[in-house]
């Protein structure tokens, strides 16, 4: 979320600037409505067969006991141990029950359980009764949870009201794709056309509850939908250009299977829209916010100097936010990277391969949408603001001070005369 202040001592808008807006904005929100109605998912649900091993539910259990030994079929010597874990099931219809589990290997990178730990179990009904669960994962919502208790403390602590805000929006970002974008996706819908109406939602929503019903913030909404379909553009273009199919990551392969309807190299899309809103709404409004203070504190630049000056301003935020995505990306494939340094191969060969491209045309595209998002928001904003009123105690020009009488100079007595 963004971290400027749109709505500081904003002044009314006048009927010409409101109108602008207006006209400016509405090609987006009807095409956003019309787009909802079209694209909205049925009421059909989309599961994963439990044929395919998804699990018919998730419970909770602690650890009781572990007993650890050879695996079974394994020669002692080799030293391969096993652990029977018995857990105890906290929830669901067996709650309170004792379960032995399957005999887990504890060699190589398998969590070692231990008595007292958390873990989810996999319930399934129609296997046997001694066989209806199984691991799934260890359990970590308290932690989590406790993370993101700090997370919103720091952010309100240092932000207040508006971290409040901005809080709540990024909550109903998050309604909104696993309301809308995800489900429609999974119905059949264009992932790409869900994402631009589903980014579209979210950037009104999330901009207008943090920052206010104002100028400043629907010239930043403005300047976020023109740098999103410039990113949108680019991504179909080069997606197909380098013909990507979606398929390097390990859940297309099961999104193949269980959900045969979706575009893998559409949904790639998709993402890429979607992870770019994210920072582009930051970007779009810190230049709103920048030409705004710029034309408080200088009431007689108009369009030209406050684009000029704007745009300097964006020049080092975009610095750093480009680096600040490729460092993202290089992070997350860190594993992938160190495996291919491992196999020798040439930096060429490595960047060829589809599971690398995708994070390169991931970063480029994105980072193209936001250099370009400076220029945009600058311009509307500095035409939106140049016709504006400036008013406000920071907006007043101090009065130069009154001169004051000069003190009457007192006359210097003559140097006394030497005697004689």
């Amino acid at each position: 979320m963004a971290h400027s202040h749109l709505d500081h001592d904003a002044p009314p808008a006048t009927t010409a600037t409101r109108r602008l807006l207006g006209l400016l904005l509405a090609p987006f929100l009807v095409a956003g409505v019309i787009g909802m109605v079209v694209l909205w998912p049925s009421a059909e649900p989309h599961g994963i067969d439990p044929a395919l091993g998804a699990p018919d539910d998730l419970v909770r259990a602690r650890v009781v006991a572990v007993d650890r030994g050879p695996c079974a079929g394994t020669d002692p010597a080799l030293g391969i141990i096993c652990a029977v874990p018995t857990v105890e099931v906290l929830e669901g219809p067996d709650e309170g029950r004792r379960v032995v589990l399957q005999e887990r290997s504890e060699t190589g990178v398998e969590t070692r359980l231990e008595p007292g730990m958390g873990v989810v179990l996999g319930m399934s009904l129609g296997a046997p009764e001694d066989f209806r669960y199984y691991f799934a994962d260890l359990e970590r919502r308290q932690p989590l949870l406790v993370l993101f208790v700090l997370f919103s403390g720091a952010v309100i602590v240092l932000a207040r009201w508006m971290g409040l805000r901005a809080l709540v929006g990024t909550g109903l970002s998050l309604v909104a794709l696993a309301v809308f974008v995800l489900p429609a996706i999974l119905d059949g819908r264009s992932p790409v056309a869900v994402a631009l109406v589903g980014a579209a939602v979210i950037a009104v929503v999330t901009l207008y509850f943090a920052h206010g019903l104002n100028v400043r913030t629907t010239t930043a909404l403005l300047g976020t939908f023109g740098s999103l379909a410039l990113t949108g553009a680019l991504a179909a273009v080069f997606v197909g250009a380098t013909r990507l199919t979606g398929l390097a990551a390990e859940e297309a392969a099961i999104l193949q299977i269980s959900a045969a309807q979706v575009s893998l190299s559409g949904l790639l899309l998709a993402g890429i829209i979607v992870g770019t809103l994210g920072v582009l709404d930051d970007v779009t409004v810190t230049q709103v916010s920048a030409v705004s203070e710029l034309r408080r504190a200088n009431p007689s630049y108009g369009f030209a100097e406050l684009y000029r000056a704007g745009v300097s301003i964006g020049q080092h935020h975009i610095a750093a936010t480009v680096n600040t995505l490729v460092l993202a990306y290089a992070g997350a494939s860190l594993p992938l990277l160190l495996l291919f340094t491992q196999a020798d191969q040439g930096f060429l060969d490595v960047v060829n391969s589809e599971v690398v491209a995708v994070e390169v045309v991931r970063t480029l595209v994105g980072s193209i949408g936001l250099v370009a998002s400076v220029p945009i928001t600058t311009a509307l904003a500095a035409l939106v603001l140049s016709r504006e009123p400036v008013t406000g105690p920071s907006s007043r020009t101090r009065p130069a001070p009154e001169p004051t009488a000069a003190a009457p100079r007192r006359p210097r007595r003559p140097p006394p005369r030497p005697a004689g």
